[in-house]
C-alpha cells in the first residue's frame, strides 16, 4: 500500500458525512504535513510566521489523523527553542527560530504547550514522551503564573526585552479561557506522573472563578466571537450556563450557511472560529449544530485540502489571500470530536481534567 493510501486509511476516522470524506481529510492533513519544515516547525504558511499557538494546533491536528512522529517532532521543536524562563517568543518568521517577527510572550501562546503535550500522550500512550517534556510544561506554567493578577486572571503577555520586558497586566478573556484549559491539562499531567502542584490547583481554580464570576476583570472585547465561546470550548463553563451563553451570542455571530464572524459589525466569516464554536458545540451536547456549521464552512476549502481564512460575504470575496494549517487544525479537531476520537474527547470535553481548588480552599497537604 502506498503512502498515500495508508494515509488515507488513517483518516477514515475523520470522515464526517455532509462535511468531508477520508480522502478529503487525508489531503488536507498531506497539505499541513507539506507545509511543516524538517526541524519540525509548522507555520500558518510556507513563508509566514509561526506562532506557539497555532502551530501546537496544527500539531494536535496530525495526532489526531495518525501523524504521530510529525506532531512529535512539532513539540520537540517547542522544547528546544524554549526560553530559559520558560516562554517562546510570539512569532517567528517561516518557523525559523533564529528570526523572531515578535519578541513578545503572550501568556496563552506558552500555556498551551500543556494542551498539546497532554492530547499526543492520551493520543499515543508514549510514557518517554509525556517524562521528556514534562520540564518544558512545568517551565511554561511557571513563565505563564507569573502573569497572574490578584483577581485570578492572566495579564496578557509580557513585552519584549527591548520594550523593557513588563508585563502587560490586562488580561483577555480568550486568551485566559485557553490558559485555563492548558493548566487543567499541566495538572493531568501531574497528576500521571504522580507529582502534585497544590500552587496550579490554587491558580486554576481562581482563574476559572474569575471566568464564571467576574467579567469585569478582562478587557471588552465583545465584538470578537472568540469572547463569546471560548469559555465553553476551553471548559470554564459548562451546562445550563454554557448554553445560555451560546444562545445570547448565535443571532449576533453565526451566518447560516457560511459559518461565524470573526468580529462585529464586520461582514467576515472566518474557517478558524467556525469549526471552533464547531468544536465547542460538541462539548455541551450540540452535535447537530456542530456538523451545520462545519458543513456551511466547506465553501472556504481550496483544492489543496487547505482552508481560507476567510470571506466578506458582502464583497463576495476571499480575504485574507491566505490558507493556514491553523484553520485545517481546528477543523480535523472538530471532526475529531464528533467522530469520538479519545484524544480529542477527553481534553475538549475535559469532563476528567482536574479542576483546581475554587477560591478560599487550602491546598492539600503534602
Amino acid at each position: 500500500m502506498t503512502r498515500a493510501g495508508r494515509r488515507q486509511r488513517r483518516t477514515e476516522r475523520l470522515a464526517l458525512p455532509g462535511v468531508l470524506t477520508a480522502g478529503q481529510a487525508a489531503r488536507t492533513v498531506d497539505a499541513v504535513l507539506a507545509v511543516q519544515r524538517p526541524d519540525g516547525a509548522i507555520p500558518w504558511f510556507t513563508g509566514h510566521h509561526l506562532d506557539p499557538w497555532d502551530h501546537i494546533e496544527a500539531a494536535m491536528a496530525l495526532d489526531a489523523a495518525g501523524e504521530h512522529d510529525a506532531a512529535e517532532a512539532a513539540y520537540d521543536w517547542l522544547v528546544r527553542h524554549q526560553d530559559a524562563d520558560g516562554g517562546w517568543f510570539a512569532a517567528y518568521q517561516d518557523g525559523d527560530a533564529a528570526r523572531p517577527a515578535d519578541r513578545s510572550r503572550e501568556s496563552n501562546f506558552c500555556a498551551y504547550l500543556a494542551v498539546g503535550a497532554w492530547h499526543h500522550y492520551l493520543s499515543t500512550g508514549d510514557d518517554p514522551f509525556i517524562e521528556r517534556i514534562w520540564p518544558a510544561v512545568a517551565a511554561a506554567v511557571g513563565f505563564v503564573l507569573a502573569l497572574q493578577q490578584p483577581g485570578g486572571q492572566i495579564g496578557w503577555k509580557r513585552e519584549a526585552a527591548e520594550d523593557g520586558g513588563g508585563i502587560v497586566t490586562d488580561a483577555l478573556l480568550t486568551g485566559s479561557s485557553s490558559v485555563h484549559q492548558a493548566l487543567r491539562c499541566a495538572l493531568a499531567i501531574a497528576e500521571h506522573r504522580e507529582e502534585p502542584q497544590p500552587d496550579w490547583e490554587l491558580a486554576t481554580g481562581a482563574l476559572g472563578h474569575a471566568i464564571r464570576r467576574h467579567p469585569e476583570r478582562f478587557l471588552d472585547k465583545s465584538r470578537y466571537s472568540m469572547d463569546w465561546y471560548y469559555p465553553v470550548l476551553s471548559g470554564a463553563l459548562r451546562g445550563p450556563r454554557a448554553l445560555a451563553r451560546i444562545e445570547e451570542g448565535w443571532s449576533r455571530f453565526v451566518v447560516p450557511g457560511l459559518g461565524v464572524r470573526c468580529v462585529l459589525p464586520n461582514p467576515w466569516v472566518t474557517g478558524g472560529e467556525s469549526a471552533e464554536l464547531a468544536l465547542a458545540l460538541w462539548a455541551v451536547g450540540e452535535s447537530d449544530r456542530a456538523v451545520r456549521i462545519l458543513a456551511d464552512m466547506q465553501h472556504l476549502r481550496a483544492d489543496d485540502g487547505l482552508y481560507w481564512t476567510g470571506y466578506v460575504f458582502e464583497d463576495d470575496a476571499v480575504w485574507p489571500a491566505e490558507r493556514t494549517t491553523w484553520t485545517a487544525g481546528a477543523l480535523l479537531l472538530a471532526v475529531a470530536a464528533l467522530g469520538g476520537d479519545e484524544a480529542t474527547t477527553a481534553v475538549f470535553g475535559a469532563e476528567r481534567l482536574p479542576n483546581g481548588l475554587a477560591p478560599g480552599c487550602c491546598p492539600p497537604r503534602l
